[in-house]
């Protein structure tokens, strides 16, 4: 059995984007398909830049399943671990209205397969040995699948890389109460945690950068990530902490553009580089995404992000 570099666990989606700007969902529009789901697109990112990444998720029986699948194999991600579960593959409707910011209507039903996962769809040694494990947040919210990433979780007790990503969508949980208990508890068994404002006041009631940063590393992450938006990203560590600022781009849609900074983390942790060195790489492939309409299909390779970087030298 060969272990993968990276293993991600939760969300995935058949993802329909609408291709006009500045247009809502109440305005005459056509889309295009892809596929998304946060840790999905990290895998799909880890993938084009070179790596064995694999998704552990649901979907349901038929086409859009099949479709889920045939997709990742095409872009290299391993899809030992898509199980097939009860209920329809989700759908994800996304309208560019602003494109910095697009709405977002979740088609997921009472229980989405993605839900479903069990801890013996997996081998234990994949999950234990693997280099890095990414667990989504969301994928803590509901169903088998959190029981499954609290189990995990406690299995890895902070062995090699396990990044905890503050992918927080209201809609999945009963209250901010509920989801701050289950995140401050991630916290504290993940070795890194990405997340934006809103989600770190989620998780450990901050929303000041330095603040938040510090709060994460008092739980005992070694690694801080605290997106600021069109401010930049810090990244802080015990040894110290970094900003690094945006880059000049026109954005075209804001999703999937931290799904790009995640593969891109899992890439420069895997390649042993330092925090500003990954900083710099994952900022620069978030916003290879942004200039794009669709998430999974934009994944950079490590030739655009170089390209991406060189635009703001």
């Amino acid at each position: 059995m060969t272990i993968p570099e990276v293993v991600t666990v939760g969300r995935v989606s058949v993802d329909l984007y609408a291709q006009q700007v500045d247009a809502g969902f109440a305005d005459p529009q056509t889309f295009a398909k892809s596929i998304g789901g946060s840790p999905t697109n990290v895998a799909v990112a880890a993938a084009r830049l070179g790596h064995h990444a694999a998704i552990v998720t649901k979907v349901g029986a038929g086409a859009l399943g099949d479709y889920v699948r045939a997709a990742l194999a095409g872009w290299g991600v391993d899809t030992t671990y898509v199980g097939t579960g009860d209920g329809q593959t989700p759908v994800v409707l996304a309208a560019l209205d602003p494109p910095e910011d697009p709405q977002i209507v979740f088609y997921r039903g009472e229980a989405a397969p993605d839900t479903q996962v069990t801890t013996t769809d997996v081998p234990v040694e994949v999950i234990r040995d693997c280099p890095v494990l990414w667990i989504s947040f969301g994928a803590l919210a509901q169903g088998t699948t959190a029981d499954a990433c609290q189990d995990w979780l406690d299995l890895r007790d902070r062995r090699a890389d396990v990044v905890l990503d503050l992918d927080y969508r209201p809609s999945m949980w009963p209250d901010r109460d509920a989801a701050h208990e289950i995140a401050l508890a991630a916290v504290r068994r993940s070795t890194v945690v990405v997340g934006n404002r809103v989600e770190c006041e989620v998780a450990i009631g901050e929303t000041e950068p330095d603040r938040a940063a510090d709060a994460l590393l008092a739980e005992g992450v070694r690694l801080a990530i605290v997106k600021r938006g069109g401010e930049g990203v810090l990244l802080a560590t015990a040894e110290g902490r970094w900003t690094i600022p945006p880059l000049p781009i026109d954005v075209l849609c804001g999703l999937g553009a931290g799904d790009a900074f995640g593969g891109a983390l899992v890439h420069g942790l895997r390649s042993g580089w330092t925090v500003p060195e990954i900083g710099m790489f994952a900022n620069a492939a978030g916003a290879h995404v942004a200039t794009k309409l669709t998430c999974a299909d934009a994944m950079p390779t490590i030739d655009e992000v170089e390209m991406m970087m060189a635009r703001g030298a």
